[in-house]
């Protein structure tokens, strides 16, 4: 019988050889060459995963850099690592990394570029990654194709292998050390192992990938050419060039949901919720504590029991959506719980809230004003925001809302605090640990993007959060993440209002599409165009 060790060993090392072999089934069909042309609503800033998580760089550059573990549809499949296992006491994870692979500009890829990573910028800098490496003390290299993380407490292998896909990305050691990591070239121009390496980038109107003659998968990969990324934030425009032909893709609901559905029914498109499984999101009302009206329970219960969101469903996305019931969504699996209070929608209830609270309703009908900042992600958000907007009049609310690009409202909310209150996308990713419970954690420095800015502390909170991310036991896991999920929904630092799944709008001639849980963000070194 095998150990607990050497089953994780080979649970890795055959799930990689599997994922590997299967595009092989289709090979006598696949026509090469061509050009993938992608929509994009926003640019951004930093193209380097390992100092961004955001699914705006993995669109992009999840083509030039892999991650050490990626998620298909058979589960968790090795990319620069082939096998991984863990010590009995939780503190010593050892991946086995795959040899032969080269960077874009002919280095080797090695544990060193491993290592360098890990403790430079997936632990000091990277987004949600700064929390689930908290206790990583230090990343060994016995040999170049050995990594052995040691931790000062237990980390869960299945949570770790779980955060691999969004937060295992590692960096050409050779191009950052002695940089200065956030302003270096190479995270506009990024060189990773990838099928597709990086050519041109201009501002305000596309990116290039082009194709990576020595990708470790064989000759035979990737079978496209080129991918090029068209920034176009008109959406309207963006529907014309998809049904122009002009565009083979957009993900993550880019264009209207009138046009995705218009389009969908033409039978050159494909339109839906695949190929996202790994990137269910809720629609949130964020709140700044620093308020001390939004400090207050009852406001933001009063907020809660203000918004129909049934309502919103209907109109905003479409009926693609369900009511949120916290944190964690119904896509969880053990780790989710609907045991919790809710707050349905009653307007008499609300404004009773609210002047318990001491804030009645003046001459105007006016109670108290804030200042709300929408994210601008897509056409959700806007909606959501307006909507939140005009739900807090019923209830005497006057909202402001303040509009800005996307390095203006993750300074807005995430650095600077200026706002009273905000919306955007929480992505659940994969495990709670990953990227949800970082909402809720205090003490994390500002600046930190996708994290609990919000001038929420509970140490109630936290110790559930710590203990969670260091419990061996799924099931003892899982209990403590039902407690997260129970507490937040009577806390509510933040409404996790509407979980839905993103679409994607797809011309049929790339074949190979959305067959992945995390299609958009993975390398593409499958997908071929059939023209």
């Amino acid at each position: 019988m095998l150990n607990a060790k050497a089953r994780s060993v080979v649970i890795g090392a055959m799930v990689s050889a599997v994922a590997l072999a299967a595009p092989a089934l289709a090979q006598e069909e696949v026509k090469r060459g061509g050009t993938a042309l992608i929509h994009m609503n926003t640019e951004q800033g930093v193209l380097n995963p390992a100092l961004r998580a955001s699914t705006g760089v993995y669109q992009i550059t999840g083509k030039f850099m892999e991650p050490l573990i990626d998620r298909t549809y058979d589960g968790y499949v090795g990319v620069l690592a082939t096998e991984w296992s863990s010590s009995e006491d939780g503190k010593t994870i050892t991946f086995k990394l795959r040899d032969g692979v080269r960077w874009h500009d002919g280095q080797t890829f090695s544990c060193d570029d491993v290592a360098f990573s890990a403790m430079e910028l997936w632990k000091p800098i990277l987004n949600y990654s700064s929390t689930l490496q908290a206790n990583l003390e230090s990343v060994d290299c016995p040999d170049p194709l050995t990594a052995v993380f040691n931790y000062s407490k237990p980390m869960p292998l299945e949570l770790l292998v779980a955060a691999m896909p969004d937060l295992g990305h590692p960096v050409p050691k050779h191009l950052y050390e002695g940089t200065d990591y956030l302003k270096n070239p190479y995270n506009q121009a990024p060189v990773g192992t990838g099928p597709f390496k990086f050519q041109e980038y201009e501002r305000g109107q596309y990116i290039i990938g082009v194709r990576n003659e020595d990708y470790w998968r064989g000759a035979d990969y990737p079978y496209l050419d080129r991918v090029v990324w068209r920034f176009i934030p008109d959406k309207a425009a963006a529907a014309a060039a998809l049904e122009a032909g002009e565009l083979h893709e957009s993900g993550f609901i880019g264009i209207s949901m009138a046009d995705m559905e218009r389009l969908g029914k033409e039978p050159q498109f494909d339109m839906g919720p695949k190929g996202f499984e790994s990137n269910v999101a809720h629609s949130t009302i964020e709140f700044n504590q620093r308020n001390p009206i939004l400090a207050d329970l009852r406001v933001r219960q009063a907020i809660y029991h203000g918004l129909d969101i049934d309502f919103a469903i209907k109109t905003i996305m479409r009926g693609y959506a369900k009511p949120g019931r916290g944190p964690i969504p119904s896509v969880g699996g053990a780790n989710y719980t609907d045991d919790v209070q809710t707050y349905p929608y009653d307007i008499e209830k609300a404004k009773a809230l609210l002047d318990e609270a001491g804030y009645p309703a003046g001459p105007d009908g006016i109670r108290f004003k804030l200042r709300h900042r929408p994210a601008p992600w897509g056409e959700y958000t806007q909606l959501w925001s307006e909507y939140f907007a005009q739900a807090m009049k019923e209830i005497g609310i006057q909202v402001e809302l303040i509009t800005n690009d996307a390095p203006g409202f993750l300074n807005g909310v995430y650095r600077d605090h200026d706002f009273d209150t905000a919306n955007g996308w929480h992505q659940f990713r994969s495990d709670p640990a990953v990227s949800t419970t970082v909402w809720l954690r205090s003490g994390i420095p500002a600046g930190s993007a996708w994290t609990n800015q919000f001038g929420y502390e509970s140490a109630e909170m936290d110790k559930l959060i710590d203990d969670a991310a260091a419990e061996l036991d799924p099931a003892k896991r899982a209990d403590l993440y039902h407690q997260i999920q129970k507490l937040e929904m009577q806390e509510l630092p933040v409404i996790f209002a509407i979980e839905h799944p993103f679409l994607g709008i797809t011309n049929k001639k790339m074949m190979n599409h959305h067959n992945t849980p995390r299609w958009d963000s993975s390398s593409w070194y499958d997908l071929w165009i059939n023209e």
